[in-house]
């Protein structure tokens, strides 16, 4: 189930919840029931991010800033010349990006980018122009509905690039360039569950661990999602009261212990599947 009604506890009108993941084609919104009523029912939506602003000459300004490496440092130093020659041969036949044109890189962005590129070679009917946090925010503006972020696009840039060390950076890039068969493997698992409404495999597929530096650290899974989710479990309340409101966040922010579906249900909100 990707979509859930969160209504009582001073609610006056529900509040829709949707899981979003970035490789799921539009057609998985033929199978989501209920999908069009919570569309029309509710009169602001609210995403991660606010993506217009993404568009914005400022917002390419800071991501451009975010994306390079500032200090002496560059890729050649922190990877060996054996992983140099891996990763440049890799982003020169998948980004069109020759390493050595662009030794200041940070190496997680061209992770963000490498995982994409390698699904997309390998699922070919993938349309990045397709994205469900988009179409969402954007069919709301078209219906003069409100827009706006949980978080800042700021926010995001220095989540995904200044969040670790270059060297765990460069560690974690060469962790997914060693093993691209198997992260794509992965990929394709999440995004079949995805598509089968799987929450709960999803997040299992997630949590599975090899027992080496590839796994995410313990830190590192509380940045990209428990934190945010108990930021976001903060600001909803105060949003939906405001209005009936339509959110679309990534869907492994939704299940488990520590999702955004238990954590709204434990301030006393009745949250609920849509059948």
């Amino acid at each position: 189930q990707l979509l859930w009604k969160v209504s009582g506890n001073g609610l006056n009108q529900p509040s829709y919840i949707i899981g979003t993941h970035h490789l799921a084609p539009f057609s998985i919104m033929d199978s989501i029931a209920g999908l069009k009523k919570a569309m029309n029912e509710t009169q602001q939506v609210y995403g991660e991010m606010k993506m217009s602003e993404m568009q914005s000459p400022a917002t390419m300004g800071k991501m451009q800033k975010a994306m390079m490496i500032e200090s002496d440092t560059t890729l050649n130093s922190l990877l060996s010349p054996k992983d140099f020659e891996t990763a440049n041969k890799f982003c020169k036949e998948n980004l069109m990006v020759d390493l050595n044109m662009a030794p200041k890189l940070k190496p997680a962005f061209l992770l963000n980018n490498v995982v994409v590129m390698a699904y997309v070679k390998h699922i070919g009917k993938f349309n990045p122009q397709e994205q469900l946090d988009t179409f969402f925010q954007s069919q709301a503006i078209q219906n003069g509905k409100k827009v706006d972020g949980l978080e800042t696009a700021e926010f995001q840039f220095n989540l995904l690039f200044n969040g670790s060390s270059l060297q765990r950076q460069a560690q974690l890039l060469m962790c997914t360039l060693n093993h691209i068969e198997t992260e794509v493997e992965n990929l394709k698992k999440l995004t079949n569950a995805y598509m089968n409404q799987d929450l709960n495999t999803m997040l299992k597929i997630s949590e599975e661990r090899k027992g080496d530096q590839c796994d995410a650290l313990p830190g590192e899974e509380d940045a990209m999602i428990y934190n945010r989710n108990k930021a976001w479990a903060e600001k909803l309340p105060a949003i939906m009261k405001a209005a009936p409101t339509f959110v679309a966040v990534g869907a492994l922010h939704l299940p488990g212990e520590k999702g955004l579906l238990n954590l709204l249900k434990r301030q006393g909100y009745t949250v609920e599947a849509v059948k």
